[in-house]
């Protein structure tokens, strides 16, 4: 009988709120062999400290100290390097896994897998509709945007399959990877500091001839980041800014500088909408 190979789970911390313990107890508890790699960006609630003072003896369990805020990616990336287990969870510290999460989500793996994602809920077992899309294509997100009928928006219509289901990005809430199509992909691009970041590395999968998949039988509960709450115009900058990069990186449409420099124009004009209303909710 094959051993259950290890499964090596990054859990990336900035004042991550304190259903981060929580999400550390339900991976550990998991029914395959797990190690976890929690990687904090200079927090300072002392989420990280007492993780690592009730875990000291708990040889699975590893804190890795950045001492400021890298970016999501490149934590992931050095969670990675120091991990041993020949598949990657990367799971938000917001996320609570059951014990048959990980082993379920590796049963839709294959030779040809390269992401496996989950169906993310909230407290009333809504799914996101971040679990599964398109490419945020330019031509996509205005038909989103704008409310057009039929199925050429980001978000995929329609109910979930109770099974595998090929798509074109999965909620970097939780992505469970095999080591070695990380490895070629060089894992996380550390141009993206904050948001997108899951929908480059699914696209780069993709190019690279990889199958992403997302796991429609495997529900996972997703609570809101902390990090968000905190700091919403910090986060709102970089997930602006990301949109732009990514919109350079992989739509056609951007090979028009005149495209290009309206998109950077409506892009920033909605971050500078939005900052009256980040301030005031972070104020009540």
């Amino acid at each position: 009988m094959n051993a259950v190979p290890l499964t090596s789970i990054v859990i990336v911390l900035a004042d991550s709120g304190a259903l981060t313990r929580e999400c550390v107890e339900h991976a550990l508890a998991s029914d395959v062999p797990v190690e976890l790699l929690v990687v904090d960006n200079g927090s300072t609630d002392g989420i990280p400290e007492s993780l690592d003072r009730a875990y000291a003896d708990d040889d699975r369990v590893r804190v890795i100290y950045n001492r400021a805020n890298l970016g999501f990616g490149p934590a992931v990336n050095r969670g990675a390097a120091q991990a041993r287990g020949a598949r990657l969870l990367v799971l938000n510290p917001d996320c609570l896994i059951e014990r048959d999460t990980i082993r379920r989500m590796a049963a839709h793996m294959d030779i040809h897998t390269g992401i496996v994602g989950a169906v993310v809920c909230d407290s009333h077992g809504r799914p996101d509709p971040a679990s599964r899309r398109r490419d945020p294509l330019l031509r996509r997100s205005l038909s989103t945007k704008f409310g057009g009928k039929g199925d050429g928006g980001i978000d995929i219509r329609g109910p979930i399959p109770d099974g595998a289901e090929e798509v074109e990005i999965v909620s970097g809430a939780i992505m469970l990877m095999p080591r070695p199509a990380f490895d070629r992909l060089h894992g996380f691009d550390e141009s993206f500091f904050l948001h997108c970041e899951d929908m480059d590395l699914c696209r780069r999968a993709r190019d690279a001839g990889y199958k992403v998949i997302l796991a429609g039988d495997v529900r996972v509960l997703h609570g809101k980041g902390g990090s968000s709450r905190h700091r919403p115009v910090f986060v709102s900058r970089h997930k602006h800014r990301s949109m732009y990069l990514w919109f350079r990186r992989h739509d056609p449409a951007a090979r028009n500088a005149f495209v290009r420099a309206v998109v950077w124009l409506g892009i920033w004009a909605h971050f500078v909408l939005k900052v009256p209303a980040q301030l005031l909710r972070k104020r009540r």
